[in-house]
Parts: C-alpha cells; structure tokens; sequence
C-alpha cells in the first residue's frame, strides 16, 4: 500500500481539490515521522472523497501541524485496515484501532440512544441536526466513556434518500423492493410501507448490487456518488430521510496517555475538523446532486408527496419505540430538541 505526505490544514476551501492531488487510497502523513512521539492510525469505512475520510485528513493535518508533527495520525479509507463501520467500537475499545470514523446508529446495539440522529424525519435541516447534536452529545460522550473511549467529534451525513433502478414516488413503488438500509430505523419504516429491507455493512452494498442481492440503497446522495450507484441504480429519490452523524472516538488510554498540552491540541484540531463538515455539508448536497447528473443519473425532488407521508407515519411510530426503549434520556432530548426548534 502506497503512503503519501498530505499538505498541512490551511482555512482556504480547497480539500476536495487538495484529496484529489494526494489520492488518498491509503492516507498518511509520513513527512518527519522518524522524529514522531506518537503515531495514531484512523480507520474509516468509507471512501477517500467522501465528507468525512476528508475531514480525518483535515483533522490529521491540523493535529499534525499544531503539534510540530510530534502526533501523527494515519488515515485509513475504504476499509483499509481490514474493519467495516460495525467493527470499529470493539476495535477502539480493545485498542486494536486508536482512533474511528463511526455512524453513530450503527451502535444501538451498544445502546439504544445511539439511534437518535437516524430517526426517520426528526431534523429538517442541518441546523437542526447541529441542534439535535448539542442536546445529545453529553449522552453520547458518557456512553463512549463507559467503554473507555472518548469523543473527538461528531458530524452528519448529507440527507438520506433512495437510489434505485426507477423513480421512487409512492410506496407502492417500494413494494417487495429488497433495498439496503443502514440501521433498524431504516428497515423499520421501510418494512412497514412494504418494501423488503436488508440492513448491509457499506462495504458489502456495491456487490449486492451488481449481482442482484438488493436492487436499491438507503443512503445519502454522497455516498452513491462515492461508490458510483449510477451504474446500477441510475435515480436518486430525495427524501431528506435523516442526517445520520457519524462520530469520530478515540481509544481513552491511548488519549488519557498525551500530555495535557497534547490532549489539547487533539481536541483543537478535532473542533478544526468539526466546523469544516459542518460548513461543506450545507453545499454538499448541490454538488453531489451535479455530479449524478453528469454521471448520467437523475435526480428525482417532485412527486413523492404521498410517499413521504407513509414514510412520516411510520417515522413516528419508530419515535414511540424508541422513547420506550432510552426512558427519561430520550424524553428528555426529545422536549428539548422541540423546544428549541419549535417543532412538535
């Protein structure tokens, strides 16, 4: 596997550009690692130009940068390091990954609030997501704490919808349809307007759509980008699903282990990292809409009034589960997110 040296951060809106100059296939930061107190590798599931493996990069080099290059951290895209998204929290947990790029639905299994950002039509926007975020994050800070790891930063995904062989405007288009979903809030509402749902690990979607295993994808038009969906599933549905965060979490340990000046300058270039996904999600979703259309795909934003108010219903019904399931936590970010939206 190829390493290559990666320019340090600057505030200029360059990183799509600067991903592409690197390629980013295996990302690492090698220059004066020889001199290097600590070394960290990064494991993400997801592709070198996706939103996040980009702002790893942005973080590893801030953190680099800021510390003299006496922390290094090593991105690993795409799965690289032999982990899919799933794997990631046993893998910090035990120490075997220092640091990860993790959906945080894909932990519900560790705890069921860890559900919150995927629920089905609770955010609007990404400034309710920014919200939703804020009232959550103490929970989900306690949550990794108790598995001894630590929260470096938290940001979303672009808005979920459906990639597919047709338009998707009614549920009757999502009859027996077998789609890929990503958590069980997905297969969820998916299942009960009729389609026939799999939940798949990222790296396993591309060839269950080559060879038929699923003929559509729950997932944000980032992702189908990435992975070129196109060439299989040439329409994307926009349904604004959910933005799903991912969470970026750190070994404990290995944190507690830095100096305080050092734990600092994590976390300064975490929050680095933190701004630049929360500022290129807003644009993301325009570009990414451009980039289906010059793949030759289409883009489908009208017509699916009836489909998102089966989708809506059944969104709400996954709420009550889940507020049975998290108690007092989730009323409790549940009041609040609706008091500060003003939403009911």
């Amino acid at each position: 596997m190829t390493n290559f040296t990666a320019t340090f951060y600057t505030k200029k809106p360059v990183w799509l550009n600067l991903l592409c100059a690197v390629s980013v296939a295996a990302i690492a930061l090698t220059g004066g690692t020889a001199n290097a107190e600590e070394k960290f590798n990064l494991a993400n599931a997801y592709g070198a130009t996706s939103i996040h493996a980009e702002g790893n990069v942005v973080f590893a080099e801030a953190l680099a940068e800021a510390s003299g290059k006496d922390i290094i951290v090593t991105v690993h895209p795409g799965g690289s390091l032999g982990y899919k998204s799933a794997d990631h929290f046993d893998a910090v947990s035990d120490g075997a990954v220092d640091i990860a790029d993790t959906p945080a639905n894909f932990l519900g299994g560790i705890d069921p609030f860890m559900l919150l950002s995927s629920m089905p039509f609770l955010v609007n926007s990404v400034d309710e997501a920014k919200i939703l975020l804020e009232i959550a994050k103490p929970e989900y800070e306690k949550i990794l704490e108790a598995n001894g790891q630590k929260l470096l930063y938290a940001s979303p995904w672009p808005a979920s919808g459906i990639w597919a062989k047709e338009p998707i405007k009614s549920a009757a288009d999502l009859a027996n349809l077998k789609i890929r979903t990503f958590d069980p809030n997905g297969t969820k509402a998916l299942k009960a307007i009729n389609a026939a749902p799999i939940q798949l690990a990222w790296a396993d979607v591309v060839p269950q759509l080559a060879t038929g295993g699923i003929d559509a994808v729950l997932t944000s038009a980032e992702g189908g980008v990435s992975q070129k969906f196109v060439e299989h599933t040439p329409y994307f549905t926009e349904i604004n699903f959910a933005l799903p965060l991912i969470l970026v979490h750190m070994n404990k340990e290995a944190f507690d282990n830095l100096s305080a000046d050092q734990q600092k300058m994590v976390m300064d270039a975490a929050a680095i990292a933190f701004d630049r996904n929360w500022a290129e999600v807003v644009g993301r979703t325009t570009r990414n809409y451009d980039l289906v259309k010059k793949s030759g795909g289409s883009v489908v934003t009208e017509g699916t009034d009836m489909l998102l108010v089966d989708l809506s219903k059944a969104g709400d019904v996954i709420l009550e589960e889940w507020l049975e399931k998290t108690g007092d936590r989730g009323a409790a970010a549940i009041a609040t997110f609706r008091a500060k939206t003003g939403r009911k």
